[in-house]
């Protein structure tokens, strides 16, 4: 049996993080990853995706060149190169993730890990053993149960992301991250495309009044959006939904199923353990340790915050624990980003829950129509909504559609960890002419 201080069971952002810090600090650490280094994030998640929507944003500005005095262009999109510029991005990682886990004291073991008692972990015919032991499996794609789901037109998205050619008729069943992202990328690729939704809104993280706002711009550029859209069947024509009583067809080539991801769990065999499993994830305290002492959990198995930064954060965390070091990480403060054309992001509180919670608020809009940099870019489209509490006037909120959404909101996720006030925020001096004057403009 091999020995080592700790082991890490899943390579993503959360594992390989926490692999680099714990050794970096004198730890023996032994990780275990049955597939590619890197996780779903770096292999069929995040990176992948924002590689398409990066070409996707390249074909977008093409078609509106003449705003910018470019006369008669023509151009084709080759697929093929897409992809091919896509797997090499992912490649070109990896091979870093793969360099970082060479370091000293990280010994990368390659195989499919599973407890044979709580501080053993078997894989094939080996056995490891260590003190504490970090379980950063991630997640999976879920299918809703209704017939057809598993048609063969039917794709997760990590089977879109390798589509061979854009389809013509494309059907999205949810609204959330990963129905957003994709619906916007083949909109952008030529695709027709159509989002069908159980709920009333899109994106339910997010403030509704944003999620809305950034919906209505999506359905300008040709997404066709149905909201309280019950789906029923999936068949060779298409997908079958009700809507208020009524039923109707998206015809499709091809159906995209974004209705969420599960924790991954499977074959971990977690019996010959005390770590209790709950509907939405592995139960963990506020420190991500499981009910087996010296297991912890982090990331998307614990189903808390499925978000890649989110992974990394706890995962350091936890070292640090490990440590004795005390860290000053706010970990319920998380931002998140949806990273459609244009962008979307939030973080914090939204309107919806402060009205639930009896939470005494207001809000302060800017909007890029008046802003300098925003009219520049031709990106006039798009606003930023601060929430504050009545009495104290911190901010607890800060959510955004729009050009540079992302890095507006960045900014008042590191301000909230801070408890800055309106008082505050209105004084600090941004750089013009930049979007993110918006955050200030929008404290006046």
């Amino acid at each position: 049996m091999l020995t080592s201080d700790l082991i890490i069971i899943g390579s993503g952002p959360g594992g390989y993080r926490a692999a680099a810090y714990a050794a970096s600090n004198g730890l023996k650490v032994t990780i275990i990853e049955e597939g590619a280094v890197g996780g779903t994030c770096l292999n069929a998640g995040c990176i992948p995706t924002k590689t398409l929507a990066r070409n996707a944003e390249i074909v977008d500005t093409l078609r509106k060149a003449e705003t910018f005095g470019l006369q008669h262009l023509n151009y084709d999109l080759d697929f093929s190169q897409v992809q091919a510029r896509k797997q090499q991005v992912v490649e070109t990682l990896q091979k870093g993730v793969e360099t970082l886990l060479s370091a000293p004291g990280i010994t990368l073991v390659r195989g499919k890990a599973s407890f044979t008692a709580p501080k053993v972990v078997g894989v094939g015919d080996e056995e490891y053993t260590a003190p504490t032991i970090i379980i950063a499996t991630g997640s999976t794609a879920k299918r809703i149960p209704i017939p057809g789901c598993d048609h063969p037109k039917v794709l997760t998205s990590t089977e879109l992301l390798n589509i061979k050619t854009p389809p013509r008729r494309l059907t999205i069943i949810g609204a959330g991250v990963v129905g957003m992202e994709f619906a916007s990328i083949f909109n952008s690729f030529g695709s027709e495309v159509t989002v069908l939704e159980y709920l009333k809104e899109c994106l339910p993280m997010l403030d509704s009044d944003i999620a809305k706002r950034l919906r209505q711009t999506l359905s300008k550029r040709g997404i066709n959006f149905v909201m309280q859209a019950n789906v029923k069947e999936i068949n060779d024509e298409g997908v079958v939904y009700e809507r208020k009583g009524k039923s109707a067809m998206a015809e499709a080539d091809v159906v995209l199923m974004a209705t969420g991801r599960a924790p991954r769990t499977d074959g971990l065999q977690l019996e010959n353990t005390q770590v209790e499993i709950a509907r939405t994830g592995i139960l963990v305290d506020e420190h991500f340790e499981t009910t087996c002492v010296g297991i912890y959990a982090i990331g998307d198995v614990n189903g808390r915050i499925m978000l890649a930064h989110a992974a990394t954060a706890q995962g350091l965390h936890v070292v640090n624990r490990l440590m004795g070091r005390e860290d000053q990480m706010v970990l319920d403060i998380i931002p998140s980003a949806i990273f459609t054309n244009p962008e979307a992001a939030g973080v914090g509180a939204t309107e919806e829950e402060c009205k639930l919670n009896d939470i005494p608020y207001f809000c302060k809009k800017g909007f890029h129509r008046a802003n300098g940099k925003a009219l520049a870019m031709d990106e006039s489209d798009g606003m930023v909504k601060l929430l504050f509490t009545q009495e104290e006037e911190k901010l607890i909120g800060c959510h955004a559609f729009g050009a540079h959404s992302a890095d507006m909101v960045q900014e008042a996720s590191a301000l909230m960890t801070q408890n800055v006030t309106l008082s505050k925020l209105r004084d600090i001096v941004h750089i013009h002419p930049t979007i993110g004057e918006i955050i200030q403009d929008a404290c006046w």
